[in-house]
């Protein structure tokens, strides 16, 4: 029989799937018409993060044993969560197979297959629950990107709301997602006698590859949306030409091509 893990893991996958058809089914506002796919693409993806991300942080809260003993201190139900983490990450791939290039996508679906690895560790092993939840803090961002990204498909930037969340954005991400990786980084690397070399030189990978990603991420977002929607003061001489300029970069959404989409 298969362990309890991999069934919740196979429920999350169909369930997320099941909520890509779904999304189909109901009608994208009309701002956002010209790329229904990633519309709803990120709207599941915001859910799962909302899920993960709260859970993770209540159950951290509630169960602080999972921070001081990450390899065997955990509630039965927080490997349920991780798994659900797990079918996640599959349907997500399985999406970005199936309507992507894989020029366009390789470095999620590199993100995606170390994330899978090292989440799977535990729901195979019933071990590092701990420190798998301590990851999924991370979702707390993401949840704050996945919004960032919807709100620049339907053309709400620059606003009010657009700007609350590229601050919440990078506020989010150096206390759920920079703070956790330094956090697991020091306790893998003071463990790592105890700690099978397979699983150190995984779970290192992991972490720089999520860790490079955020950073790279971070300063996009801090450039796009922060220092370049900053007014400058027109130099001597150009006053006249201010108000006839086609400037590209006036708004964050002709510049957020290139910005990564970080789903962990």
């Amino acid at each position: 029989m298969a362990p309890p893990g991999l069934l919740v893991a196979g429920a999350s996958f169909l369930a997320f799937r099941g909520l890509h058809w779904g999304l189909r089914r109901l009608p994208t506002p009309e701002l956002a018409a010209r790329d229904r796919w990633q519309w709803r693409n990120l709207c599941v993806s915001l859910a799962h993060s909302l899920l993960s991300g709260a859970g993770a942080l209540l159950g951290l809260s509630l169960h602080p044993q999972m921070a001081t003993d990450p390899i065997h201190g955990h509630p039965s139900w927080a490997l349920v969560l991780v798994a659900v983490s797990v079918g996640y990450f599959l349907a997500d791939g399985a999406d970005l197979l199936w309507n992507q290039t894989l020029g366009k996508t390789w470095d999620l679906l590199c993100h995606h297959l170390v994330v899978v690895s090292c989440l799977s560790t535990a729901v195979l092993s019933g071990h590092y629950v701990g420190f798998s939840m301590v990851s999924l803090l991370l979702e707390l961002n993401s949840a704050c990107l996945h919004l960032r990204k919807l709100l620049l498909l339907s053309r709400q930037a620059p606003s009010l709301a657009f700007s609350v969340t590229s601050w919440a954005s990078l506020a989010t991400l150096a206390l759920f997602r920079l703070v956790p990786l330094g956090w697991m980084s020091l306790w893998l690397f003071r463990q790592r006698h105890q700690v099978p070399l397979a699983l150190v030189t995984l779970g290192g990978i992991g972490l720089v590859t999520v860790g490079v990603m955020s950073i790279i991420l971070g300063i996009r977002i801090l450039v796009n949306d922060v220092l370049r929607s900053r007014p400058h003061p027109p130099s001597p001489g150009h006053e006249k030409t201010r108000g006839t300029r086609t400037h590209r970069d006036d708004g964050p959404v002709t510049r957020d091509n290139s910005t990564l989409s970080l789903k962990d």
